[in-house]
């Protein structure tokens, strides 16, 4: 890839998960903080990295409706519409976005605003296929659950179509690596997507799952974006998610997949971490310094 400076947004949204609790709010609105406070700013900014401020939400209200909207639907679309135009700002300055949520719904303003610059691919790291939809499903609730959906054209038409847009990533264009075998969706996202690898064929190995991304997109693309979403990682070594799944990757293989991965795409979002459930940082600690290692390592980071 060019040489691009990067720029870190940060997009503190924890408006497409569910409550933790009753009466709570989910953790990941506080996960970028969380990150600066662990060393992530200082060591890109110090790599010649920009901050590019923040997007705030809304207030998360549990407003939930079935079968007719999902929590928080409003300000989530509102906060999808200013973090798109924030994204169109760092891209049109020619720099290379580090998105810091935040739950995985903040997908939805970056794949809206992409779409309307052109025809991009998606790699959607997760634990889970998020692929929840009005089709298979009569309890869509949560976006974080059902971006994968919404972003290729599979859920209600507020979400999946905004401004006529529909399928902002096409079928064809995306690629899903890290769900666990016993994935409720997952021959379904199999058969609609250019190809899916499970967590087990990640830790088979990592770099020839990474090498086999790339084959199953498409050459012609304008750009292809990478959503990870830390969920990837086991429970044993990353437990501070919403959704914590036994048979997940380690660091070593998630570093191995990074490195072959970021060259290539033009931009990247990491979501779900909740510092909530990481009391003492070390967590957060630990995801800075591989953010730092593997960005730093593929020159993504340079002086301006």
């Amino acid at each position: 890839m060019s040489e691009q400076r990067l720029s870190i947004l940060s997009a503190p949204s924890n408006l497409g998960l569910r409550p933790p609790v009753s009466g709570a709010v989910p953790g990941t609105a506080k996960a970028p903080e969380a990150l600066r406070e662990a060393g992530l700013y200082a060591g890109l900014l110090a790599a010649g990295a920009s901050d590019a401020g923040v997007v705030l939400p809304g207030r998360y209200l549990d407003d939930w409706r079935p079968g007719q909207r999902l929590r928080n639907e409003e300000p989530l679309l509102e906060h999808a519409a200013r973090l798109g135009d924030r994204l169109a700002a760092i891209r049109s300055q020619g720099d290379w976005p580090l998105v810091l949520g935040g739950d995985c719904s903040i997908l939805l303003g970056i794949a809206v605003e992409l779409k309307r610059q052109g025809h991009f691919g998606l790699i959607h790291l997760d634990g889970h296929t998020d692929f929840r939809h009005p089709g298979n499903s009569s309890h869509c609730a949560s976006l974080a659950g059902e971006d994968l959906a919404a972003v290729t054209g599979k859920h209600w038409p507020q979400i999946a179509n905004i401004g006529g847009l529909s399928p902002y990533f096409s079928p064809q264009n995306v690629v899903h690596a890290g769900c666990r075998d016993s994935d409720e969706e997952i021959e379904e996202v199999s058969g609609y997507l250019a190809a899916l690898f499970t967590s087990a064929q990640i830790l088979a190995s990592a770099e020839h799952i990474g090498q086999q991304i790339f084959a199953a997109l498409p050459q012609h693309l304008d750009g292809i974006w990478l959503q990870l979403d830390v969920d990837i990682l086991d429970p044993s070594i990353m437990p501070a998610v919403d959704g914590p799944d036994p048979d997940g990757i380690y660091w070593q293989q998630l570093e191995q997949l990074l490195r072959v991965l970021l060259p290539r795409v033009c931009g990247l979002s990491v979501t779900v971490f909740d510092p909530d459930l990481d009391p003492d940082g070390q967590l957060a600690r630990r995801l800075s310094r591989l953010l730092l290692d593997v960005l730093d390592a593929r020159a993504v980071v340079i002086d301006s």
